[in-house]
């Protein structure tokens, strides 16, 4: 047991650290988006306060169909969005198209007319903070990503496991720190963020492998619903109770869509957030509306779905409701429901949100101290483990080490400079965002083996320690907007993410000063392989 977590840890531990770091970033994906698109926001909190008076409901879904029977008239579903929450006065539209991809319009309110896609006017391009999440379960690598971070995933539960059983003591030895010890130390603190966050680790590592249980399992999906995205848009229908009526050819006018959207509301106890139309203008029509949840329903209830009231086209009868927090399709869908929403976050609120932050980063910890241990311990006697190769490897550990721990937290950091930098008019923008993350990890990576292990070590916890503290004061020189203004105007979101920048700058340069003042460690002697066997 003791070898197989040593050696299975280490090997996953720098892709497993990555995973962690962009997961916990990803829980806050939504403010790191909100502080990306400045423009965007602003230009929202201007349209807000100029805003005409609302135009009225039954108008806008009116406006909708009738855009809807002109543009989309073959198209199996349609989707009105009456509402958003940023913008009360707003209309969109959404559709599958000829190739079953989901398309989108924004309409006028007023006019029912198709308005522009002016983003990309209005700010600049950026993936915000889709790039961490993306990053955390695919690499941004869609074919091979899932795979490779699942079977990280499942080596990281053999760890754990196997983790468990090699620390007969790990329970007495969390509450047991030496600080200044060396390698005891090490040991200490790979324990106590393991021990602390045992629960959750066997949690987010479990719902995550079982939550893309369709793309890691495929055949017995692509056997019973079909391959590609259809099938797999059908097995998620039926595990969520939505079997899709089959047209019947026979026309059917629309009907008006306010009164059934009044009535749902009242079945439901929610505001209408989506009605969603299947088979429209056909006899086998359904209507179905959809709730927002409000901040009361995800404290209740850990599944994130909304209140759902589904009537039928043809005579407007009462087909089924789902409350806030159910699940049609039985228990397999609850259980899944529930397992993605723990994954996700998806309930509880903000105090939900920070525990999982802290929680994911001490996943990143107890990967980090994992794979920082193997090298404390191998500084001091060399193993024979690859032979006349052992030093070398060694070398190479060390300097992976170095890039995929504080290399990877210089590129995160370097991503937002790269936000705030990079011209807002730059073509392919999004793209340039992404090669200053990658080239940035890259040049981490080429540092760490070009320089000492110790001198690497103090550049990069250096270089991280400037570019988070700096952040504001280069956001400040490039837009005008500061923390105090921010937290003036209650736009926590972009203070939040300058006030953690400068948390984590102040941490980095403690850790990169603490390094620089430690004494040099003793030359690694080399254990004979005789008495390594003695030893075994």
């Amino acid at each position: 047991m003791a070898w197989l977590h040593t050696w299975v840890g280490l090997w996953f531990s720098w892709l497993l650290f990555a995973v962690f770091l962009t997961g916990s970033l990803a829980v806050f994906s939504e403010p790191i988006s909100h502080w990306m698109t400045p423009e965007h926001h602003a230009a929202e909190a201007l349209a807000a306060q100029q805003e005409s008076a609302p135009v009225d409901r039954a108008r806008r879904f009116d406006l909708a169909v009738d855009y809807m029977q002109q543009k989309h008239p073959g198209a199996e579903m349609w989707e009105i969005w009456p509402v958003n929450r940023m913008h009360e006065n707003s209309l969109s539209v959404y559709w599958f198209d000829q190739n079953g991809q989901y398309a989108e319009a924004e309409l006028n309110p007023a006019t029912g007319a198709e308005m522009d896609d002016h983003h990309d006017d209005e700010g600049r391009a950026t993936m915000g903070g889709t790039h961490f999440v993306n990053f955390h379960y695919t690499l941004h690598e869609t074919r091979f990503g899932l795979w490779i971070v699942a079977f990280a995933t499942m080596a990281m539960l053999v760890a754990l496991i196997s983790g468990v059983v090699t620390h007969k003591r790990i329970f007495k030895d969390f509450f047991t720190f030496r600080a200044k010890k060396g390698q005891r130390s090490w040991l200490d603190a790979h324990n106590a963020v393991a021990v602390l966050t045992l629960p959750f680790q066997f949690m987010i590592a479990y719902t995550g492998i079982v939550i893309s249980s369709a793309d890691l399992m495929p055949a017995p999906v692509a056997a019973h619903y079909g391959a590609g995205m259809e099938g797999t848009r059908l097995y998620l229908a039926e595990m969520q109770g939505e079997v899709k009526p089959l047209r019947t050819g026979a026309p059917l006018a629309m009907p008006k869509l306010e009164p059934l959207v009044a009535q749902a509301e009242a079945l439901i106890g929610q505001t209408a957030r989506a009605i969603v139309i299947h088979n429209p203008e056909d006899s086998s029509m359904r209507i179905a509306v959809y709730g927002w949840n409000e901040d009361r329903d995800t404290f209740n209830n850990i599944s994130a779905t909304t209140g759902m009231a589904e009537f039928l086209g043809a005579t407007g009868e009462l087909l089924r409701t789902r409350p806030a927090g159910g699940v049609n399709g039985g228990t397999p869908a609850l259980a899944r429901q529930v397992m993605s929403d723990l994954h996700m976050a998806r309930f509880g609120g903000l105090a939900i949100q920070w525990l999982y932050f802290i929680c994911g980063l001490a996943g990143a910890a107890m990967m980090g101290t994992g794979a920082v241990l193997f090298m404390v311990k191998r500084r001091a006697k060399l193993g024979n483990e690859f032979g006349g190769a052992t030093a070398r490897m060694y070398r190479l550990f060390e300097g992976l080490n170095v890039a995929a721990l504080a290399g990877l937290a210089v590129a995160c950091v370097g991503y937002f400079w790269a936000n705030r930098l990079l011209p807002v008019a730059l073509e392919n923008r999004v793209l340039w965002e992404l090669r200053g993350f990658f080239g940035i990890w890259a040049l981490m990576l080429a540092l760490a083996w070009l320089c000492r292990p110790r001198q690497a070590w103090i550049t990069q916890l250096g270089l991280l320690a400037a570019l988070c503290l700096l952040l504001p004061l280069m956001s400040f020189m490039t837009l005008g907007d500061h923390v105090f203004a921010q937290i003036g105007r209650g736009d926590w979101e972009s203070a939040g993410v300058e006030l953690t920048a400068l948390a984590f700058g102040v941490l980095s340069a403690w850790a990169a000063i603490r390094l620089w003042k430690k004494p040099l460690p003793a030359p690694a002697q080399r254990i004979p392989r005789a008495n390594q066997e003695i030893a075994a």
